[in-house]
C-alpha cells in the first residue's frame, strides 16, 4: 500500500513520512510494520501493514480534493450541537478528528471557528480547534506542494 518515502495520514496524529518497513517477531509470528515519523511532532509510530487500512491510515488527499475541503470551510452550515454542554461537543469533535477524514477535520475547524464568534470556547475546544487547524494546514500544504504559511493564510481568508 505504501512505500518508503511516501506520505500517509494517521488519524489524530496527522501527516507522517513512511521511514521504513520493519519486521518484528510477535509471539512467534513475524509481522511487518510501517515505521512512520509524524511531521508535526517528530513522533515515530509503528502500524501493522496488514491492518493499516483498519486503523484509518490513508494517503494524503490529491490536489483535486482541495477545493472540496475549501468548500466545507466556506460553508455557513451550522451544526445543531452548539447548544450542547461543552464536554459533549468536545467528545463529538474528538471522534470526528480521530476519524482521520480531512473533510471531518475541516467541518470541526469550521464549526469551532464559528462557535468562537458566538461565545468563548472552553480550553479543550480551543485546543481541538488548534489541532484541527494544524492537521488541515499540514495535509493541504503537502497536497498542494505549498508552504504551510500560505495555506494558513488561505484558510484564514476563507473563514473571514
Amino acid at each position: 500500500m505504501f512505500e518508503i518515502g511516501d506520505f500517509a495520514v494517521y488519524p489524530g496524529h496527522g501527516v507522517g513520512a513512511i521511514e521504513g518497513i520493519q519486521s518484528l517477531d510477535m509471539g512467534g509470528q513475524v509481522q511487518d510494520f510501517y515505521v512512520i515519523s509524524i511531521l508535526d511532532t517528530k513522533m515515530t509510530i509503528m502500524v501493522p501493514k496488514e491492518n493499516a487500512g483498519g486503523t484509518g491510515m490513508r494517503e494524503v488527499i490529491g490536489r483535486d480534493k482541495v477545493p472540496e475541503v475549501y468548500a466545507i470551510l466556506k460553508s455557513k452550515e451550522v451544526s445543531n450541537n452548539n447548544h450542547q454542554p461543552w464536554n459533549q461537543r468536545y467528545r463529538g469533535y474528538m471522534e470526528r478528528i480521530q476519524s482521520g477524514s480531512i473533510f471531518e477535520v475541516a467541518k470541526v475547524y469550521r464549526e469551532l471557528y464559528s462557535l468562537k464568534g458566538e461565545k468563548e470556547l472552553s480550553f479543550g475546544e480551543r485546543k481541538l480547534m488548534d489541532t484541527a487547524k494544524r492537521l488541515l494546514i499540514k495535509e493541504l500544504a503537502i497536497s498542494k506542494d505549498a508552504e504551510e504559511a500560505d495555506v494558513g493564510k488561505e484558510i484564514q481568508g476563507i473563514l473571514l
